[in-house]
């Protein structure tokens, strides 16, 4: 079963600086409907103006993953790290016992369009860590790992039993991704447009997919995907 979370139906909101959509519940946004799909907490896609962004708070016990799409973030944490991510990286931020982190936008006439995403981790109290790695470009009809429990070259480290990837099918090029029994799936469209075992998703939306074991991605897009217990 695929079910679609249109991106209109997403929670939204617009306080000038930052206009952010909402896979799931987040802040103000309440939807019972849409807690989070297994671990997987929070989707959220923000437009962050120029010169803008978010000021030092805290996090604890939560894997954070920043997914640059347009534009730079400057990364500042309490662990010491002082990076910029850039379209084309995957970083992945371990809050664990707790940490506090700035992400902010450093140009001046640039706009940052970008996904974060939140993963429950599979236990609380880790130790706090950082990881950010280059990503190899997207080729059409490739499957990229972006993140994992093991340790892959070229993916980021998530402590939990889930694995993100980027999906690029492109025109003549579809994606074939095979489904362990039990697992359920999340697809999330970056741009573009395709299929999904013949389900149609366009930018923005997310589809939830459960008692497949296979998916065809069929189409010009670009998506994440996620595979969870």
């Amino acid at each position: 079963m695929i079910t679609v979370r249109p991106s209109a139906a997403r929670g939204h909101s617009n306080i000038g600086w930052l206009d952010a959509r909402f896979s799931f519940s987040f802040a103000d946004y309440h939807d019972p409907a849409h807690m989070g799909f297994g671990p997987l907490r929070v989707i959220n896609e923000d437009h962050i103006a120029a010169g803008a962004g978010f000021g030092e708070h805290g996090h604890a016990d939560m894997e954070i993953v920043s997914y640059v799409i347009a534009g730079a973030m400057a990364h500042r944490d309490s662990m010491g790290n002082a990076t910029v991510i850039r379209p084309g990286e995957i970083q992945r931020m371990t809050a664990g016992t707790g940490v506090r982190h700035a992400e902010m936008n450093p140009s001046a006439t640039e706009p940052i369009h970008s996904l974060q995403i939140w993963i429950t981790p599979d236990r609380r109290g880790l130790e706090p860590g950082y990881e950010q790695v280059a990503l190899p470009p997207p080729v059409p009809g490739g499957l990229t790992l972006l993140a994992a429990r093991e340790r892959s070259p070229g993916a980021v480290v998530i402590h939990q039993d889930a694995a993100l990837y980027r999906a690029t099918p492109g025109v003549d090029a579809p994606i074939d991704v095979k489904i362990a029994s039990g697992r359920r799936v999340w697809l999330q469209v970056v741009r573009g447009a395709l299929a999904a075992n013949g389900v149609a998703l366009a930018a923005g939306d997310g589809a939830g997919v459960t008692g497949e074991i296979a998916l065809r991605l069929d189409g010009d897009a670009e998506l994440l995907v996620f595979d969870l217990p």
